[in-house]
């Protein structure tokens, strides 16, 4: 499987959605953990690299 270039400011659309209803986050930080921020209410999460790589659905560059 082809690895994904993550940067900050790139949107990724996750397996599961927020409770809010949203599957896109915003990358705020990279590394060992991602914090990520839901683009439906704003929340923001630190989750480990290794959930995001595997429940990333779809990958949109920032313009």
């Amino acid at each position: 499987m082809e690895r994904l270039n993550y940067e900050v400011g790139d949107i990724v659309k996750l397996k599961k959605p927020h409770p809010c209803g949203s599957r896109e986050w915003e990358i705020l930080r990279i590394g060992a953990d991602f914090r990520l921020k839901c683009e439906g209410c704003g929340h923001q999460i630190m989750v480990p690299r290794s959930l995001v790589e595997k429940n990333t659905r779809e990958l949109r560059k920032k313009t």
